[in-house]
């Protein structure tokens, strides 16, 4: 079986409330990225995005890999996975450092950067990431890549995500308890957005809507830079519980249901079509118009949508987001959920389809698999930007004598 190492390959884990699925990419020549195979199996152990039952949460990541495993014909080492949940947290910050040698260089980017992150954060959260939106030299704005730059003094301004330390570890330790490497834990949003959205689109000020099962996943991009992300705690199984409540049938058949009949918006369903709705025990089944479950449906869509508006509200970029709403993840499939945004946001709406990747793309190029392509898209974009090891040599050995005698001077 080959390695990881040998072939290139990164591995994407989105785990998710209804699905965990792994995919694996292949880095060609060019920096493109084959998809070349893809495990899924049903979540069970998460609840709005946050693990809730370890061991169900690790036989399902076990089974996703191993199929995929299996497709790919490789052994998976190290994934890159992404997280969610209500306890994800944001805030812009900024830093600022004097320049060294009146020349900006890769160590000042990294000293202001630092500075940048040196906020306040609660015991009981931990930074995942602090992404770089602008840089300033000399009170000269927008400046993107500043290194090279002459100046006095270098300002940041940097977003800055952070989730609940339990959450992080749990997720983590479910990884590892499968043999698995983290090679870094990614916001879902920000991968989601990575694989869907367009650089036009970030210029001119966007506003991504993630809706999968357990959460909407929020992010705010405006001049090129993420400026604001959100996790909402209500998505696609709240309609499913409404579709339970509401016609007395069993959670599958709901949710069976939801996928194949719903409408969002109830002028598009039409009051002739009827669907069959299974009932609890042995009671006989029932025909039901399809308008009345898209009068079910309709509420809980305008309900999210309404959470997502009082997020554009309270970043402040609700005036700046130009290029209007794109809607991604499994349950934007449903129709009508376009046209409904449309009406309720009242700017254009679309819905994002994973298209930078080669390979599976009649498989992978669907809204379900937005996170998954965008793990795979920002792990190839770490691995770019490591720093190439050095072969084993005299500094490598010096470095490991000065272990060796630490060691000795801690034990003697």
């Amino acid at each position: 079986m080959a390695r990881k190492t040998e072939r290139a390959l990164i591995v994407g884990l989105d785990i998710g409330t209804s699905k965990v699925v792994c995919l694996v990419g292949e880095i060609g020549a060019t920096d493109d990225i084959d998809v070349v195979a893809l495990g899924s199996c049903a979540s069970r152990g998460l609840h709005r995005g946050v693990v809730v039952d370890i061991e169900s949460t690790v036989a399902s990541i076990q089974r996703a890999v191993e199929e995929a495993e299996l497709m790919a014909d490789c052994q998976i080492k190290s994934v890159y996975a992404g997280i969610s949940g209500s306890h994800v947290q944001s805030m812009n910050s900024t830093g600022m450092v004097a320049i060294r040698d009146k020349e900006v260089s890769e160590a000042d980017v990294d000293r202001v950067l630092e500075a940048a992150r040196a906020i306040a954060v609660p015991a009981d959260q931990q930074i995942l990431h602090v992404i770089p939106q602008e840089y300033s030299i000399d009170h000269q704005d927008g400046i993107k890549q500043p290194v090279g730059m002459s100046g006095v003094r270098l300002e940041a301004s940097v977003h800055v995500v952070t989730a609940a330390a339990s959450a992080a570890q749990n997720l983590s330790k479910c990884i590892v308890r499968c043999g698995l490497q983290v090679d870094d834990l990614i916001l879902q949003p920000l991968a989601s957005a990575q694989a869907v959205l367009t650089r036009d689109e970030m210029d001119l000020g966007v506003c991504l809507v993630d809706i999968g099962a357990g959460t909407t996943d929020v992010a705010i991009f405006t001049d090129g830079a993420i400026r604001h992300t959100a996790v909402i705690p209500i998505a696609g199984d709240q309609v499913t519980n409404d579709v339970v409540v509401a016609f007395r049938t069993p959670t599958n058949h709901a949710e069976e249901i939801k996928v194949k009949y719903a409408c969002a918006l109830t002028e598009l369903a039409s009051g002739e079509d009827h669907i069959r709705v299974a009932s609890v025990g042995d009671r006989p089944a029932r025909r039901l118009a399809r308008h009345t479950l898209a009068e079910v449906v309709q509420p809980r869509y305008e309900e999210i949508f309404s959470l997502v508006l009082n997020e554009l509200q309270r970043s402040g970029f609700e005036e700046r987001v130009i290029a209007g709403i794109v809607l991604t993840g499994g349950s934007s499939r449903m129709e009508g959920v376009v046209e409904l945004a449309e009406e309720f946001f009242h700017t254009s709406v679309r819905v994002g389809i994973p298209d930078r990747i080669q390979g599976l793309t009649d498989v992978v190029s669907n809204q379900i698999h937005a996170t998954g392509v965008g793990l795979l898209l920002q792990g190839a974009e770490a691995e770019a930007s490591q720093p190439i090891v050095a072969p084993f040599g005299f500094a490598n050995a010096q470095g490991l004598w000065e272990r060796v005698k630490s060691w000795f001077r801690g034990e003697f």
